[in-house]
């Protein structure tokens, strides 16, 4: 007879990390909500100008965007993973590794930016610039909000801040993560892809 060993799932009775983060990821979610209800509104009146312009969008680099932004969120999974075993340096190393991709993250929208501006295109050039102006930036000042709640928990972790018993703001810095992960998810096909 064979003995499988008992499997032992973790139950949360709330939402992992502090309940008050998730009030705030429930007010952006709806503020992104809105936008994403009135950016197809708008698509749905001016199909045509919507899919021409559109096609000057680069989305060899959103596409780009959209792994490094779920990779990163795999990191912060094993930053949370590593805290509960009260592996707090192995823990600060994944949120270093996630705050990483960040960057690269920033660095590859602001190069995505910077073509589109030298090419004379601004929010009053048009209905569809105007929505992808305005999403992709606001989600790339959530981005760097994120990074900063992510930099703070990595120096909380490697001065020994966290323990196996006690890791609510690793778990409440890894669900905003994800909730700017799960944003660009949704922004990328709407804006670039979906036509």
């Amino acid at each position: 007879m064979i003995n499988n060993p008992k499997v032992t799932h973790e139950i949360h009775a709330t939402p992992p990390g502090d309940l008050a983060i998730w009030v705030f990821i429930f007010a952006e979610l709806l503020a992104f909500g809105v936008f994403f209800v009135a950016y197809a509104f708008a698509r749905a009146n001016n199909v045509e100008l919507f899919n021409e312009s559109q096609q000057h969008l680069n989305r060899t680099s959103g596409a780009i965007n959209t792994l490094v932004l779920i990779t990163s969120s795999y990191f912060m999974v094993r930053a949370v993973a590593a805290i509960k075993q009260g592996l707090s340096k192995p823990c600060a190393l994944w949120i270093a590794s996630a705050i990483g991709l960040g960057f690269v993250f920033l660095a590859i929208k602001i190069a995505e930016f910077q073509a589109t501006f030298a090419a004379g295109i601004s929010l009053s050039t048009n209905t569809f610039y105007m929505f992808y102006l305005s999403l992709t930036l606001f989600h790339f000042m959530h981005v760097i909000l994120g990074m900063v709640i992510l930099a703070a928990i990595m120096l909380k972790a490697l001065r020994g801040g966290y323990s196996a018993e006690n890791h609510i703001g690793v778990e409440t810095g890894a669900s905003y993560w994800h909730m700017v992960d799960l944003l660009w998810i949704i922004l990328f096909p709407l804006v670039y892809v979906i036509r």
